[in-house]
C-alpha cells in the first residue's frame, strides 16, 4: 500500500513541478517562434526566403506538439506505474528469487511495458511527421527490424551491466557502490571503444570512402592536425533518413571519421572539410575526455546517493513495498533522480554549447576562412529544418549546440574583427 508520507509528497511536488515547468518552457518556445517566425534572421538573408522559413516553422511546431503530448502521457504513465501498486505486486512475485535474477526480471518487465507504450509515438514521429516533411526513407519492415535489433542489444548489454551491478550490491558489502561505480564507468569506456567497429555496424553499413580528392584532403587535414584515425567511412543514412550529419567515433586506435551519404550529396568538398575541422576541434580540445570526466563525477554522485537511499526503509515504504528489495530501490532512485536531473540539465547543456563554440573557433583557425563553415551551417539549417527562433530558456534546457543563427553570427563576427 502506498504510504503518503512527507517523502512521497515531496517527491510528487518536485515531479509535478518539473512536468509543469517543462511544458511551460515548451510552450514558450512555440510562442517565441510564432512571434518572430515571420522574419528571416539577418544572417540568413539571401539564403532563405519566407517560404523556407514557414516550412521550418511548421516542422518545428509539428515536432513540439508531438513532444508535448508524449511528455504528458509518459509522465502520467510513469506516475501511474509508481503509485498503482504494480511495482510492489511484481516484487512480491519475485521474492523467492535471488537478487540478481529477481532484478533482471523486474527491469525486463518494466522495459517491455515501457517499450510497448513508446511504440505509437515512435511510429507517428517516423511515419507521419518525418514522412510528411520528406525526411523518412525507411520502410515499416526496416523500422521494426531496427527496433528488434535495438531491443536485443539492450537486453544483452543492459542485462550484463545490470546483472553485474546487482551481484556487486549483493556480495560486496558496504563498499558495493564504489565497485559498482568503477564497473559502470569502465563499461561506458568499453562501449565507447567498441561502438565504431561492433555496435554501429549492426544498424548501418559503413564503407570506406572511395579514393578521391575529398578523401585526400581529409587525410591531409587529419595528418596536419596530428590526428591518427583508423579510417574514413561513408554511412548509408539514406536507408533511413534524409537528415545530414558527420561525426568522429571511438577512442585510441578505433577513432574513425564517419560521413553520412546525405552529407556528401548536399555539401561541397570545402564545406565537408570545414565540418570535419570542427569535429577535429572536439578531439584537439579534449572534449570527449572532459565529457567522460563529467560522466565519471556524475555517476560517482549517483552511486553515492544510491548507497545512502537503498538502505533506508522509508524509500520502500513510501512506494508501497514490504521489505527492501534492492533492485526496486535502484528503480526508485532513478525515479527520484529524473526531475532533479532535469533542473540540473542546463549545466551540462551549457558545457556542451561551450565545447561547440570552441570547436567552431578551432575550425575557423584551421581553415582560415569562415565562408565554407558558414555556408555548411546554413545548408544544415535548411536541410534539417532547424528552428531558427528558439526561446533562450528552451535553449538552456534542451540545446547541446548553440542555435545556428548565433553560431553563424559569431563566426562572421570573428572574421571581420
Amino acid at each position: 500500500m502506498i504510504l503518503f508520507n512527507w517523502f512521497l509528497i515531496l517527491f510528487l511536488i518536485i515531479f509535478l513541478f518539473s512536468l509543469v515547468f517543462e511544458l511551460v518552457v515548451a510552450r514558450l518556445n512555440i510562442g517565441h517562434l510564432r512571434r518572430h517566425g515571420e522574419h528571416v534572421p539577418v544572417v540568413f538573408d539571401g539564403f532563405l526566403d519566407l517560404k523556407d522559413l514557414k516550412r521550418i516553422n511548421r516542422y518545428t511546431i509539428d515536432n513540439h506538439r508531438l513532444g508535448l503530448l508524449q511528455t504528458v502521457v509518459d509522465k502520467a504513465f510513469f506516475l501511474v506505474i509508481l503509485l498503482c501498486g504494480f511495482l510492489p505486486f511484481l516484487a512480491i512475485r519475485l521474492a523467492n528469487m535471488g537478487t540478481v535474477m529477481a532484478g533482471l526480471i523486474f527491469f525486463a518487465v518494466l522495459g517491455i511495458v515501457s517499450a510497448i507504450f513508446e511504440l505509437p509515438f515512435g511510429y507517428y514521429h517516423k511515419f507521419v511527421i518525418e514522412q510528411r516533411w520528406g525526411f523518412n526513407t525507411q520502410t515499416i519492415k526496416a523500422w521494426i527490424i531496427d527496433l528488434l535489433k535495438g531491443a536485443l542489444l539492450s537486453i544483452i548489454l543492459g542485462g550484463i551491466l545490470l546483472g553485474a551491478l546487482l551481484f556487486l550490491l549483493a556480495e560486496s558489502g558496504n563498499h558495493w557502490w564504489l565497485w559498482a561505480w568503477g564497473l559502470f564507468f569502465g563499461f561506458q569506456l568499453l562501449l565507447t571503444v567498441l561502438y565504431p567497429n561492433l555496435i554501429a555496424p549492426i544498424f548501418n553499413t559503413f564503407t570506406p570512402l572511395p579514393e578521391s580528392d575529398l578523401k585526400n584532403r581529409i587525410e591531409a587535414l587529419a595528418k596536419t592536425q596530428g590526428l591518427h584515425i583508423s579510417g574514413i567511412f561513408q554511412m548509408d543514412a539514406t536507408q533511413r533518413t534524409k537528415h545530414t550529419n558527420a561525426y568522429f567515433a571511438g577512442l585510441g586506435r578505433t577513432k574513425r571519421i564517419v560521413l553520412y551519404d546525405t552529407l556528401l550529396e548536399a555539401h561541397t568538398p570545402d564545406e565537408i572539410i570545414a565540418i570535419l575541422a570542427h569535429e577535429i576541434g572536439h578531439f584537439k580540445k579534449g572534449h570527449l575526455k572532459l565529457q567522460l570526466l563529467v560522466a565519471c563525477v556524475t555517476s560517482f554522485v549517483l552511486f553515492a546517493s544510491a548507497n545512502l537511499l537503498l538502505g533506508w526503509e522509508g524509500l520502500y515504504q513510501s512506494f508501497g513495498f514490504d521489505g527492501k528489495p534492492v533492485y526496486a530501490g535502484f528503480f526508485l532512485v532513478g525515479a527520484i533522480w529524473g526531475p532533479v536531473g532535469y533542473f540540473l540539465s542546463p549545466l551540462s547543456m551549457a558545457l556542451s554549447r561551450h565545447f561547440e563554440r570552441q570547436a567552431d573557433d578551432y575550425a575557423l583557425k584551421t581553415i582560415k576562412d569562415a565562408g565554407p563553415i558558414v555556408t555548411a551551417f546554413k545548408k544544415m539549417a535548411r536541410e534539417n529544418l532547424a528552428n531558427l527562433w528558439p526561446h533562450p530558456i528552451f535553449v538552456r534546457f534542451n540545446y547541446s549546440h548553440p542555435p545556428l543563427p548565433e553560431r553563424i553570427a559569431r563566426l562572421t563576427k570573428h572574421t571581420t574583427l
